[in-house]
């Protein structure tokens, strides 16, 4: 009868670890996932703090009128009154000395202005309007020339393509 009472015994001493296994299993892995979150959170607080003192470093430094004046030289290209302000175009261009004259018509990169001294963009206006006025002096466009070109209808249809 012994081994009976041992079985019994065995049997429930099991279904209680069971249980207790079961019941506590989510219980346990809820707090490992909020330590692994908490974890988390505390490392990407400690990086925002990390940022948030450094731009505060440099929100300091904007405050000191030597870096204020440098930043202005380097990011904005100003100069004191008095300095001379010299720009390299094409390092390689300049030292080689193999690049385009002047006389030839050749354009400075960076320079806004057309070849007349106007900006770029009232010397393209003027070009579509000397284009334009060649045109009407052709005669009327609309006539429906054979060098409109291949395709293309007078009356401005795409030819129901």
């Amino acid at each position: 009868m012994l081994p009976e009472v041992l079985t019994v015994r065995l049997l429930v001493l099991s279904v209680v670890v069971l249980l207790a296994f079961v019941l506590l299993l989510p219980t346990v892995r809820g707090a490992v996932q909020q330590r692994a979150e908490i974890d988390r959170l505390q490392a990407e607080l400690s990086a925002y703090e990390a940022e948030r003192a450094g731009l505060e470093n440099e929100l300091g430094r904007w405050e000191d009128r030597s870096y204020v004046v440098e930043q202005a030289r380097t990011r904005l290209n100003y100069v004191m009154p008095g300095d001379t302000a010299w720009r390299v175009i094409d390092a390689d261009e300049v030292a080689g000395g193999d690049g385009p004259d002047e006389d030839e018509g050749a354009v400075t990169p960076g320079s806004a202005a057309g070849p007349t001294g106007a900006p770029w963009y009232q010397a393209m206006w003027e070009s579509m309007r000397v284009v334009d006025d060649q045109g009407t002096l052709d005669g009327d466009p609309t006539e429906g020339d054979e060098d409109d070109g291949p395709g293309v209808d007078p009356d401005g249809a795409d030819g129901g393509e």
